[in-house]
């Protein structure tokens, strides 16, 4: 109770918290004072920060601090939410994508999502799951979803394990099957961007490892945002990390930099397990 008091006034204040230190990429995402919250109850309380290009960046921290909020709104899944409401920034390649005339779909198309829980469409084959976002956009001809329903397999590392029975239901699949199936559906439309809410929170260490590798090597291809509750996932698998207490960003840098010398308190006792 003592430590989770002291941390509450720390919360008091956070806006004196000096700003992550100045890098020289040019982001691919980038929030500027990023509020967010739902009838009335502000989750995000102005987050700013930069993500760069071809990179993984984790989001790490304590269950109901806003991570998850925070990357709906990079893609407006948030808005979808009964009673939500976003306020500040939140740019792709520069652009506001709450800017006027902005596209909900098309954002959603360049910034796809892998959630939690695996949700491959029960009633849907395997190839069907795959080709769902293509098939929804207009694509009809078969040749061409031949070939995005191989591609993205093959990238999610699915396609030797069910080349031969593309016919069968998706929910068919292991759990560790079933998210890299629906990473497999996220590329098919051909995203720029990848969040992954949590995506191995689910999965045995087996299918974790798969994923991490997954993950590892798709940041060739795609800007990754990965949030987890896993601090050894973030450092093994990360470039940068940034970490979230009571809906603000408090420090956020390079992922070995972050745990090995964390300049803020409260970083430091996350990451040692004073609290989580």
């Amino acid at each position: 109770m003592e430590i989770q008091a002291e941390l509450d006034s720390r919360d008091l204040e956070a806006s004196k918290l000096p700003a992550a230190p100045t890098t020289s990429f040019s982001p691919k995402i980038e929030a500027n004072e990023l509020k967010a919250g739902f009838g009335g109850t502000e989750v995000l309380k102005g987050i700013t920060i930069r993500i760069p290009q071809n990179k993984i960046t984790a989001i790490m921290g304590p269950s109901g601090c806003g991570k998850t909020t925070f990357i709906r709104c990079l893609n407006r899944l948030h808005e979808l939410t009964p009673g939500a409401t976003v306020e500040g920034e939140a740019l792709l390649d520069g652009e506001n994508i709450y800017g006027p005339g902005m596209d909900p779909v098309a954002i959603r198309r360049r910034i796809g999502m892998v959630f939690q829980k695996p949700n491959p469409f029960p009633t849907m084959s395997i190839y069907s799951n795959v080709a769902a976002g293509l098939s929804l956009n207009g694509v009809r001809d078969r040749k061409v979803l031949d070939h995005a329903v191989e591609q993205s397999l093959r990238g999610a590392y699915l396609w030797d394990e069910v080349k031969e029975k593309l016919k069968n239901s998706g929910a068919s699949l292991s759990g560790g099957q079933q998210q890299r199936l629906c990473i497999a559906r996220a590329l098919a439309v051909e995203p720029e961007v990848l969040l992954m809410d949590e995506p191995c929170s689910a999965l045995d260490p087996t299918a974790t490892a798969k994923i991490e590798e997954l993950i590892t090597n798709l940041k060739r291809d795609y800007t990754i945002i990965l949030v987890t509750h896993n601090m050894q996932q973030a450092s093994r698998v990360a470039d940068f990390t940034g970490f979230f207490y009571l809906g603000r960003l408090i420090e956020f840098g390079g992922t070995a930099d972050l745990f090995e010398n964390p300049r803020e308190e409260l970083t430091e006792r996350y990451i040692t397990g004073k609290f989580g």
